[in-house]
């Protein structure tokens, strides 16, 4: 679904400095919610659509949405170079379902347009990933999580999967911070019997297959603020 969202979020007291400036690429997809959950964590959120939007951010979040869609408005609104050349130079990201598929330099099934061409990411993240890989909408589903680099103390992270993708390869420069286990997952069949990679990270790089920013979960944007600050 998509959302408008234009207005820069005020910032909020909370658990990191006023001045920690993040972006949410606000071309498709839940955008709100995204400016919701580092909104309450006291960053100033903004949306981006244009290249020069990108200037004085600290960090940029890429929502769940259509990754095709954001693909093309990317390229057509002229971030996607922009954006691309500076996520190779360290700019810190997190991408949330479509947003991992973004970040990934490989699809293992990218979609084409009526040229045939494939659809085309921003790239960083040296992982493989497959597109709606736990199924379509319908077989949507919740489960809980290890996750690895957050508080435990909250328990495990409750992900919610809408037409998620999943991991099929890392590099080794990739850390992998949490899988869904076929014992755990709402149809089996689709793992076929084996866990499924949901979560990584590589240096200033974070995606999630799931999306933590529709229940209210707030620790993985707490754990991107920190990758930003330099605390994790």
């Amino acid at each position: 679904m998509e959302h408008p969202a234009t207005a820069e979020a005020p910032a909020q007291p909370g658990s990191v400095q006023p001045e920690l400036r993040v972006g949410v690429l606000a071309l498709q997809g839940d955008v709100r919610e995204h400016v919701a959950a580092l909104t309450a964590l006291g960053a100033r959120a903004v949306t981006v659509r244009r290249a020069e939007e990108l200037d004085g951010l600290d960090g940029l979040v890429i929502p769940g949405g259509e990754s095709t869609t954001i693909d093309k408005l990317a390229r057509a609104f002229g971030v996607a170079e922009p954006l691309k050349r500076r996520i190779a130079e360290g700019f810190p990201v997190y991408g949330s379902c479509a947003g991992m598929i973004l970040l990934a330099n490989e699809i293992a099934d990218p979609a084409q347009d009526l040229s045939d061409k494939p659809q085309e990411t921003f790239g960083g993240l040296d992982i493989t990933v497959r597109r709606n890989a736990f199924g379509r909408q319908r077989e949507s589903f919740e489960t809980d999580l290890d996750f690895k680099d957050i508080d435990q103390s909250g328990g495990p992270v409750h992900a919610v999967f809408i037409r998620g993708p999943w991991v099929e390869r890392v590099g080794d420069s990739v850390e992998v911070l949490a899988e869904v286990d076929p014992q755990h997952a709402s149809h089996t069949a689709t793992l076929g019997g084996r866990s499924r990679i949901v979560a990584v990270r590589s240096g200033n790089l974070l995606a999630t297959s799931f999306h933590p920013e529709v229940t209210g979960e707030r620790r993985v944007h707490e754990l991107f603020i920190r990758m930003i600050k330099g605390e994790a």
